[in-house]
Formats: C-alpha cells, sequence, structure tokens
C-alpha cells in the first residue's frame, strides 16, 4: 500500500470522566459511533475504536479544552461553564443538550445580592472570571475569594456572603440550609472542535458534527 492509499489517520475526541460520560453514549451512538471502548473496564485513558477510526482520551473536564485548542484532540466534549471560565480560541459548533444545570449566587435564603451599607461583597467560588463578570455588569463590588471544593461552607462560616457555583438539583444546597439567590447562565455540554482540524479534516468532521447535532 503506497503512502496516498494509506488508511486515515485516527480522530482523537477528547471527553470528560465523570456524570458526563454516563449521558454522552447515546448521543454518541445516535451519531453512528460506538461508546462501548469508554465504558470498558480498565485504567486505560486512551480508547480506540478502530472500526470508525476514533482515539477518545478520557480527560478532567477541565484539561479538555487544552488538548483541543493545542491539536492534541481534534474534537472534545466540555461543559459551558470551563469555556466561560476560560478563553480558548475554540470552535464550539454543537450543544449536545446533556450535563444540563445552572451558574448561580446562591447563599443562605434572603441573603442580599449586594453589599449593605457600602460593604463590598465577599464572594467564594472557583469560577473567578464567571463570577467577576457578572457582578461587574450589575455594578456589584465584590470581593473574590478562590474555593476549589465544598463552596456551600463558606457562607456558613463566615468566609463569604455568598457563592457561585453550579446547581443541578439544588440538594447539596438545601442539606446546607442555602438556597438559590440569582441565575447567571445556563450550561450543558458542546462539541469543541480545533480550528486547524476542522480544515484540513471538514470532510470528515463535518458530517460527524452535524450526526451529534442531531437530538432524534
Amino acid at each position: 500500500m503506497t503512502q496516498s492509499q494509506s488508511a486515515p489517520r485516527e480522530l482523537v475526541v477528547a471527553v470528560p470522566k465523570g456524570r458526563v460520560l454516563d449521558q454522552l453514549g447515546p448521543r454518541l451512538e445516535a451519531a453512528g459511533l460506538d461508546p462501548a471502548p469508554l465504558y470498558a473496564k480498565g485504567r486505560e485513558l486512551i480508547r480506540v475504536d478502530r472500526e470508525r477510526g476514533i482515539r477518545y482520551l478520557l480527560l478532567k473536564p477541565d484539561d479538555v479544552p487544552t488538548w483541543v485548542e493545542y491539536g492534541a484532540a481534534d474534537l472534545g466534549i466540555v461543559g459551558r461553564d470551563v469555556l466561560l471560565e476560560r478563553e480558548y480560541d475554540l470552535y464550539a459548533p454543537v450543544d449536545l443538550g446533556i450535563g444540563r444545570c445552572r451558574m448561580m449566587v446562591c447563599g443562605k435564603p434572603g441573603q442580599p445580592v449586594r453589599g449593605e451599607g457600602g460593604r463590598t461583597l465577599r464572594v467564594a467560588t472557583k469560577f473567578m472570571n464567571i463570577a467577576a463578570r457578572h457582578f461587574r455588569e450589575k455594578g456589584v463590588a465584590v470581593e473574590l475569594i478562590y474555593v476549589q471544593g465544598s463552596v456551600e461552607l463558606a457562607p456558613l462560616t463566615g468566609l463569604a456572603d455568598v457563592i457561585v457555583d453550579l446547581v443541578e438539583t439544588g440538594e447539596t444546597l438545601r442539606a446546607n440550609g442555602l438556597s438559590p439567590l440569582e441565575p447567571i447562565c445556563e450550561i450543558s455540554s458542546v462539541v469543541v472542535a480545533n480550528r486547524a482540524s476542522l480544515k484540513l479534516e471538514r470532510e470528515r468532521i463535518a458530517p460527524l458534527l452535524e450526526r451529534l447535532a442531531a437530538r432524534g
């Protein structure tokens, strides 16, 4: 077989480990892909569907856009919150409609979402840029405190007045005596594409994107 006749290279798709992966399988299957390699037991972080020429990379959700932006993956599945929090040079052509939740300002019931008496509102969050933009657009002066996890503790212990976090069912908030106070934006998982890959592999990628976009 000559070089010109050789099989095309595998398309590389970065997918997030965690809860979204369970919802992703049916969407991949509906698009004509086989999600079975993603669910096979084992610790391998690279999973290959040789029949369809797809190589999957299993990554932490926050890392997916980095692999795609730098060309280590052609496509990726990522929550819109990650894209909003950081600046990436990526094309996001398809909203999969999975992993739905809301970015919210949360706190104790009735807590004002602006500082009282001229006091700066203290906000705990891991989404520093999203929170900063939200309160800046509202004209509210805030002090942002970066918290990676267990953010619900912040209003309970006096670390912060409110938090900015993703809310899916609200059960964790209720269990800790907190409530959603103000919506920021709707979040779901989207497909992102490396711009160079989209040009070089358009004949293969464009039909796949169309199938992923179809909700059925």
